[in-house]
């Protein structure tokens, strides 16, 4: 293993000292992990508090030159060097939390919390990882083979370097597990549907349903009350998502067997015709590989625009770019079908939450979406629209009888939380 980066690195010297802003005995410090199928990223905090310790990421997991970043307050650590697999990618972690002065071992981690994608119709809730559990998450990784494999890997060395900890994962598909029947329920024969457990799992669960709850908060404290309360979640980041939530249970979703399903996405198609996929094979001779492949990593707005950052899709428009402006019409298009159909859903609508990067950060697509919708009692403010500040805000008019928010997502402090409620019992 190589030596990081940035010798000089805070805390590098004495590893076994905490930093000044450690967590200390007593606290409910969760350690929570997020593996990617080429990358790890990992953030300390206390959930109860809401405070982050420190955060980072190992990139380029298996690839020939891997690296890794961890902040701390204003302590910073870095490496550079081959990372062929999740063990030496946590084996990493832990050199970067001794680099900035926070000896993973004396930080007082009372469990770690695991992002699992993929729980399928056996996990509906946060669940302690034993043998067991974690051989069901890897069964599971024919319904997320993209997801459910790095997982486990994550899982395997965050337990084989903190085995005395408990190890719970939290499910993506956990807060969609208990859908109304007709909405997680595929018009696909069902025979089939039942031996291969097709239907709609959903997923941005974790990212749902903290952004759900935050919102009956908000209401709450001001005195509204939010029984009953109708919301749709737009979850809008390089995966997008949308939910209808009706007094705080998801009426429906967006995503469904897999990630693949509905909104447009930075490189994914979101809803297609299924024949298409018939007609490639047939007609360009692509291979399932070659068709998921395509539909995955290759289309959504990158495949229509050739771009996928929408700082550099509303800058290409400004331009006067029309590869770019219909590729956000399309996006648009699509969102605007959702909030209509989950409006009906419903029964009626009383609150739009805007989250993910996306969603928190980009005006334009919010003021697109909401356009000409006064009608369905939807007014957006456009100044509150345009601004830029921090935590929950408004941005409809006073008046607008559909509230539209927008709330920054926390799905680490999510999964903390539900790993703590776990480990506590």
């Amino acid at each position: 293993m190589s030596t990081p980066s940035t010798p000089d690195a805070p805390g590098s010297s004495d590893a076994a000292e905490l930093g000044p802003d450690a967590p200390s005995a007593g606290t409910s410090t969760v350690l929570v992990v997020n593996s990617g199928s080429s990358s790890l990223k990992f953030q300390l905090l206390d959930p109860l508090a809401g405070e982050v310790f420190a955060s980072g990421i190992i990139e380029r997991i298996g690839l020939d030159q891997g690296m890794g970043r961890i902040t701390a307050g204003e302590a910073y650590g870095a490496h550079q060097g081959e990372v062929p697999d999740h063990v030496v990618a946590m084996q990493i972690v832990m050199e970067l939390f001794d680099q900035v002065g926070l000896a993973l071992e004396d930080a007082h981690v009372v469990a770690v919390g695991h992002r699992v994608v993929q729980g399928g119709a056996r996990f509906s809730a946060p669940t302690p990882i034993d043998s067991w559990v974690r051989d069901q998450i890897a069964d599971l990784s024919s319904l997320a083979p993209l997801h459910n494999p790095p997982a486990v890997d994550g899982i395997d060395a965050a337990r084989r370097m903190l085995p005395d900890i408990p190890h719970v994962a939290v499910f993506d598909t956990a807060f969609f597990a208990d859908l109304p029947a007709a909405s997680r329920t595929y018009a696909l024969n069902k025979g089939v549907a039942d031996e291969y457990r097709i239907r709609r799992y959903g997923a941005h669960g974790t990212s749902h349903q903290y952004v759900s709850k935050k919102v009956t908060e908000l209401l709450t404290s001001e005195g509204t009350d939010a029984s009953g309360l109708r919301q749709v979640v737009l979850h809008l980041g390089n995966g997008a998502s949308a939910s209808a939530v009706a007094d705080g249970a998801p009426v429906d979703t967006s995503m469904g067997l897999t990630p693949l399903e509905g909104l447009v996405m930075g490189t994914r198609t979101g809803d297609i015709d299924p024949a298409v996929f018939v007609h490639l094979h047939r007609s360009a001779g692509m291979s399932v590989e070659d068709i998921d492949t395509l539909l995955n990593k290759r289309s959504g707005m990158q495949g229509l625009c050739g771009m996928s950052d929408f700082r550099d899709i509303t800058q290409a428009i400004r331009n006067g770019d029309e590869t770019a402006e219909l590729a956000m019409q399309v996006y648009v298009h699509r969102l605007r079908k959702y909030l209509g159909s989950y409006a009906f859903a419903l029964g009626g609508l009383d609150v739009i939450a805007f989250t993910a990067g996306i969603g928190e950060n980009v005006p334009e697509v919010r003021e697109r979406t909401l356009a000409g919708l006064a009608g369905f009692g939807i007014v957006l403010d456009r100044e509150r629209n345009a601004e830029r500040a921090p935590g929950i805000r408004t941005i409809s008019t006073d008046d607008s009888p559909v509230r539209v928010l927008i709330v920054p997502t926390d799905e680490e402090l999510e999964i903390a939380q539900q790993t703590l409620a776990v480990a506590r019992g």
